[in-house]
């Protein structure tokens, strides 16, 4: 398994309030370093002296509440408060009172994300994804998903839209949920449940759109909660199909971003490149375009069914036709209206909080699955090229012109382990834990986090256990792969020094304090110096042969220790 040690500065620790957080802090750090020697998942070296520490949660007479909100194949720069032009003012205010993530990360596709997300394991090691030897399957009996844990902590848990998980939300310890299995059609979805009971197909004479049904669900389980369980806290896990392909949105959404993209997708990610350095969010160079990198499959049938406006290379914008900068600047303006609608149901989300008197004592969490997407392909209902492009009876995918400009400043798209599709926002708000920045922008956390780390965090919020070790550590269940990054809430800067492991069909990485490797698939492996070089701009390999060599070995000890859990 991946070696771990644990560091800290006592002096710092000592300096802290009398709230009860220096005790607990200390027993949790104990007891995770012991976890660490066994399995080696995590580890940290803190640096600074936390600022604004927190009331301990256990000093708490009702544990927090927990909003667990996630965007589909959004990328890191579609926010107005990670750099980009999309109005997003409810996700903004969040994050400048509260705190964003600058180095948050997933597994780079929907489902692995969403089983790591909710099992505090990497996907692999619960049969989420595959790897050469295991094949996609049932997750263990070992591996409750959060929503289990929770309830059995005293929490009424809920569910709203979508899932790609195995089994049923009612089935793994959710109280209520809306799952809306049809991620191919916003308007009129003809595959859903009700806590786990299929619903009649939606109508097209309806004014049914999936992120605002999602919402309106969501605002009901809260309702609900304050008049029949106002003793309880509450874990929701609001998961929007938006911004996911098929580009549909409603037309008063898409009309406010109809000119906006007309000036090309060199020009859009130059602006947003400018306001990422304005607001310090990341240090470097923009990495370059890459225009003979496209979609991760190919469809050749549906570039024939889209038309001559469809581009599947993210060319210069001066090289398209005008009938292709038409068609694409109206895609990106239907992202825009998604990424926009999504961003007003959270805001409607928030106001039921606000006036069931919940927010102050509610951890907001907002998190994308992966990185936005250079698909293009045609299915479900099909692709009308008469049809309005954004309507139910179009079907149109970003593609790769605009997901480089989403995924700003980061190379690469969804499925790849490169940055562009690993690392997207991360924003945590909780009056009550997380002190009012006070600045324009907000706190920014630094920590190299992962969606594995959700677990740990809100069980250790909640007042849980993490899983004990087996006497033989080869033997299920192992503890987390994850931890908790709930001290970072808090102020503390922390360095990483944990190792965080990628496999995704082919694509493989490996993250190490500043360093990592990163290969796709069929490709040599790579060097990078993310600490001078986050966006993968000069490879190393060369220049440091033994450092490379030395994380390969890491990065195979991980797989050989995953192969392991399950021939056991």
């Amino acid at each position: 398994m991946l070696s771990c040690g644990m560091q800290q500065d006592r002096k710092s620790l000592s300096e802290r309030n009398n709230t009860g957080m220096h005790c607990r802090t200390k027993q949790l750090s104990i007891y995770i370093y012991f976890l660490c020697c066994i399995v080696g998942t995590c580890s940290f070296a803190l640096q600074n002296t936390p600022v604004g520490t927190a009331a301990s949660p256990a000093s708490r007479t009702m544990p927090p509440n927990v909003l667990l909100i996630m965007a589909d194949d959004l990328g890191f720069s579609d926010l107005g408060c990670y750099g980009g032009e999309i109005q997003t003012p409810n996700l903004d205010k969040l994050a400048i009172n509260g705190m964003r993530f600058t180095q948050f990360y997933n597994t780079a596709r929907c489902w692995p994300t969403r089983a790591a997300l909710l099992t505090g394991y990497y996907a692999q090691q619960v049969k989420r994804d595959q790897l050469p030897g295991i094949q996609r399957g049932k997750r263990p009996g070992w591996a409750p998903l959060l929503s289990a844990r929770m309830a059995n902590l005293g929490y009424r848990c809920y569910h709203s839209g979508k899932w790609h998980l195995d089994g049923m939300p009612i089935q793994n310890g959710f109280h209520r949920s809306y799952l809306l299995k049809d991620q191919g059609r916003f308007f009129y979805p003809k595959v859903h449940y009700r806590d786990d009971r299929k619903l009649p197909a939606v109508a097209k004479e309806t004014d049914f759109y999936a992120t605002i049904g999602i919402a309106n669900h969501a605002i009901e389980c809260l309702a609900e909660h304050k008049k029949q369980h106002p003793e309880q806290p509450f874990f929701h896990y609001l998961a929007f199909t938006a911004p996911h392909f098929p580009l549909h949105a409603l037309p008063q959404d898409i009309a406010k971003y109809s000119d906006t993209y007309r000036r090309g997708w060199d020009a859009v990610r130059s602006a947003r490149w400018k306001k990422i350095n304005e607001i310090k969010l990341i240090q470097g160079k923009l990495s370059d375009t890459e225009p003979n990198v496209g979609p991760p499959y190919d469809f050749p049938d549906a570039l024939e069914k889209l038309g001559p406006g469809e581009v599947n290379r993210p060319l210069s914008w001066a090289a398209l036709t005008q009938q292709q900068k038409k068609f694409q600047s109206e895609k990106m303006a239907i992202h825009a209206a998604m990424v926009d609608r999504m961003d007003q149901e959270i805001g409607r989300v928030i106001n039921q909080l606000k006036k069931m008197n919940a927010l102050d004592n509610t951890l907001i969490l907002f998190l994308s699955d992966n990185g936005a997407s250079a698909e293009i392909m045609v299915r479900d209902d099909g692709h009308d090229p008469l049809a309005a492009p954004g309507s139910g009876d179009s079907y149109l995918c970003l593609g790769p012109g605009w997901s480089t400009v989403s995924n700003t400043p980061f190379r690469r798209h969804k499925t790849w382990v490169h940055e562009g599709g690993i690392r997207t926002p991360l924003i945590a708000h909780w009056p009550a834990g997380i002190s009012a920045a006070g600045t324009k922008y907000g706190k920014q956390n630094p920590t190299a986090g992962h969606v594995i780390d959700m677990v740990p965090t809100l069980l250790e919020l909640a007042g849980g256990r993490l899983p004990k070790a087996s006497a033989n550590p080869t033997q299920p269940p192992p503890p987390f792969s994850g931890c908790s990054l709930l001290e970072t809430f808090s102020g503390a800067h922390l360095k990483p020094t944990r190792e965080i492991w990628w496999y995704h069909e082919g694509n493989r990485a490996l993250r190490v304090g500043k360093w990592k490797i990163v290969a796709a698939q069929g490709n040599p492996w790579s060097l990078f110096d993310l600490d001078t070089d986050p966006t993968e701009t000069i490879d190393l390999a060369n220049q440091f042969p033994a450092e490379l060599q030395s994380i390969v070995k890491l990065w195979k000890r991980q797989e050989k220790a995953i192969l392991e859990l399950h021939r056991n």
